[in-house]
């Protein structure tokens, strides 16, 4: 890899994730640790406000931000394809939001790529099939699980069960069509699993929740194969 294609990338790892490691991006890179050491001083000298952490790795400061980063056409090919599948699934929320990050994506593509991007949407097509009852709880869902906020929901369960629940929303899951939410149920003092399509109404609440040591490894291992 030529190094401005290899710079390039850096600033998008930069950008995506909160701290880079340099053992990492050499690793990625197939280079020493000393060569992705010049890399973040040559970033550095042309402007870019990168932070350094001994042992913890490289991060851009806060409140920086830098230009969109063009997308090659088999990366906006494949974000395409995504959401042709995403459009599949039961819920209203995710489809909206992944189709307004694809818009922001064709945004920045130069006039050839947007073509080409127009023609490959007319000839991707996911098969037909009958859906899951719609669902529009997912993207807040998914902030709650990252605000550590809990939730006020409304549940009719498979034998048509109503209950009150308040819950602290941990993970969630992708099975059939449908998305499952993990949560602790403070009604029955333990984890428990939510249908978001049977979630008659969700309310956030201003509390939060302290963070609780849960992986969704842990639990599936504990309490899917009982």
């Amino acid at each position: 890899m030529k190094r401005l294609h290899r710079l390039t990338a850096i600033l998008v790892k930069l950008q995506s994730k909160k701290v880079v490691q340099a053992s990492d991006l050499a690793e990625k890179f197939d280079v020493s640790t000393r060569t992705i050491y010049r890399d973040m001083l040559a970033l550095s000298d042309a402007g870019v406000p990168i932070g350094a952490e001994a042992g913890t790795g490289y991060f851009l400061v806060d409140g920086y931000s830098l230009p969109p980063i063009m997308f090659t056409e088999k990366e906006a090919n494949a974000l395409l394809t995504a959401s042709k599948i995403i459009e599949t699934n039961n819920d209203e929320s995710l489809i909206s939001d992944y189709n307004t990050a694809v818009e922001k994506v064709k945004a920045i593509l130069n006039t050839t790529q947007k073509e080409k991007l127009e023609l490959l949407e007319k000839r991707i097509v996911s098969p037909p099939y009958k859906k899951s009852p719609a669902s529009t709880h997912l993207s807040v869902i998914q902030k709650a699980i990252t605000d550590l906020r809990i939730l006020e929901i409304e549940y009719t369960s498979a034998s048509k069960e109503y209950t009150k629940r308040t819950i602290e929303p941990l993970g969630v899951y992708f099975t059939n069509t449908i998305w499952v939410l993990i949560a602790y149920c403070r009604l029955r003092n333990d984890y428990r699993e939510f249908r978001t399509d049977r979630i008659v109404n969700l309310i956030e609440t201003s509390e939060l929740f302290p963070p609780k040591f849960f992986t969704l490894e842990d639990y599936f291992k504990k309490y899917m194969e009982h």
